[in-house]
């Protein structure tokens, strides 16, 4: 009440600080996703941009995505869906990455859900202070009726707008657009989620509600400064008695994600990649053999080690894990020292096999490893487009995840797995190292060769040579 005094009174001022919004969204989307699964409810994060640089108020920002989740969250059903969708209106692409923002741009934020909706009659007002949807299917979850109202006032503080979409018994869709703005004045933000100031002086930023867990934050794309640097590992479990045991054995030493059935636990593993997952057998939706099957049989997912957790002990059962490709089979109640145990052997197979294609990454490998033929076959795929279309000037990280089908995120933590290099930086390496071979066979000059590999800046090819091989181009030119 009185932050909306202060709106309406004009005496409110915003703190601008200068960041990467989109990690921040994310973070925020992320600290609901406990209580979602408590609800058994799907709550998923999608963005069309890996990181976009603006002035915006993190405070701010906190209340309006807490007030729209939890809206959401409160109307939504048990297995329903919650999305949150981060776009750009009037984006203008570029060659280079990052893509450049026109002044113009918006950013957009959605948060949708399949809740019980509102009446046609009711979306005009429900914005206005105190107002309540009248009806059988919310007054059971009503508030104090003032959310909406401050949400819609610190929006237009913002210089944005917020707009609704609903339908009865099928969801709601909030919209929010910002202006992107840009000022040299604005302080940045820091990684840690800290706000540096331009003196000694540090603000941190507001805690988020305490509605779950909090969970490590998660990158999207090789641009994110806030990427965790411990193993991710998602617990695809239908027990939360269970899921709290595993939690409080792995949450030391792992960033630890929850889906409480295997249909969420496909989603989440596509959408995220994890390092490791643990399944149990027995969910309702999709069991662990579902699970296991489209996991392991998807190229974005293929890698990712396996363990099955089950009840049943006996060795048909366990038989029928292995052959579907799990990588480890533990029964119920399994022993904390042989779990751990387990899951660093599987990441130290992951070392193995980083090291295996690291030292082939831009060979042809024609008799891998039997276990590792599938994902040979990926990098494979991946080589050939980048030799295809290594010398086209705009060819760079999207076009690659186009042709290949993957997001950035997916392709990114694949490749990761795989030989713990970014797309981006495999390209590099690929022109880097055909740029060598055409200095050291053919008698061309260094622009020529420059041009030959994809890169349009002359100066620009030159440092990045010098940083790849230890010498100026011009030593290996004929």
């Amino acid at each position: 009440m009185l932050d909306l005094s202060k709106l309406e009174s004009k005496t409110f001022q915003l703190r601008l600080q200068h960041g990467d919004i989109v990690p921040y969204l994310r973070y925020l989307t992320e600290s609901f996703h406990t209580y979602a699964n408590t609800r058994n409810l799907s709550l998923r994060f999608f963005t069309t941009i890996e990181e976009l640089e603006m002035d915006f108020d993190p405070e701010q920002i906190q209340q309006v995505m807490s007030n729209l989740l939890s809206n959401a969250l409160k109307f939504t059903q048990s297995g329903g869906e919650i999305q949150v969708r981060l776009t750009i209106d009037d984006l203008r692409l570029r060659s280079q990455e990052p893509p450049i923002v026109n002044r113009k741009s918006s950013i957009v934020i959605q948060v949708i859900d399949t809740g019980s909706g509102i009446p046609e009659a009711e979306l005009p007002y429900i914005f206005d202070r105190f107002y309540q949807v009248d009806g059988s299917t919310t007054r059971a979850g009503e508030g104090t009726g003032i959310g909406l109202a401050h949400t819609q006032e610190l929006v237009k503080l913002m210089g944005g707008k917020i707009e609704v979409a609903s339908e009865l018994d099928k969801g709601s869709v909030f919209t929010v657009k910002l202006p992107v703005a840009h000022s040299p004045l604005t302080p940045p933000l820091t990684p840690k989620g800290e706000i540096k100031l331009h003196n000694p002086t540090r603000i941190p930023i507001p805690k988020l509600p305490e509605m779950g867990s909090p969970l490590v934050v998660r990158s999207e794309g090789e641009s994110s400064t806030l990427q965790s640097l411990i193993p991710s590992i998602l617990l695809v479990e239908d027990n939360p008695d269970v899921v709290d045991y595993l939690k409080s054995i792995l949450q030391n030493n792992y960033e630890v994600d929850i889906a409480y059935n295997g249909r969420i636990g496909i989603e989440k593993a596509l959408e995220q990649v994890p390092d490791l997952i643990i399944s149990d057998v027995m969910m309702p939706e999709m069991d662990g053999y579902q699970v296991l099957g489209t996991l392991k049989n998807d190229e974005r997912t293929s890698h990712i080690p396996i363990v099955l957790l089950t009840a049943k002990a006996d060795a048909e059962s366990k038989v029928a894990g292995l052959r579907r490709g799990a990588d480890a089979y533990l029964s119920k109640p399994f022993d904390k020292k042989e779990l751990l145990a387990t899951l660093e052997m599987m990441l130290e197979n992951r070392r193995r096999m980083v090291a295996y294609f690291t030292g082939k990454a831009h060979e042809t490998v024609s008799q891998p490893v039997e276990e590792l033929a599938v994902e040979n076959a990926f990098l494979q795929k991946v080589r050939q487009i980048v030799a295809e279309n290594y010398p086209d000037e705009n060819f760079a990280l999207p076009q690659l995840c186009d042709l290949i089908g993957m997001s950035r995120s997916q392709l990114f933590r694949k490749m990761k797995a795989l030989m713990d290099v970014s797309p981006s930086d495999f390209i590099r390496d690929y022109r880097m190292q055909q740029a060598k071979t055409l200095l050291e066979t053919h008698s061309l000059s260094v622009k020529e060769v420059a041009y030959s590999v994809g890169f349009k800046d002359f100066s620009h090819f030159s440092r990045t040579f010098q940083d790849a091989f230890g010498v100026p181009p011009s030593s290996l030119s004929k």
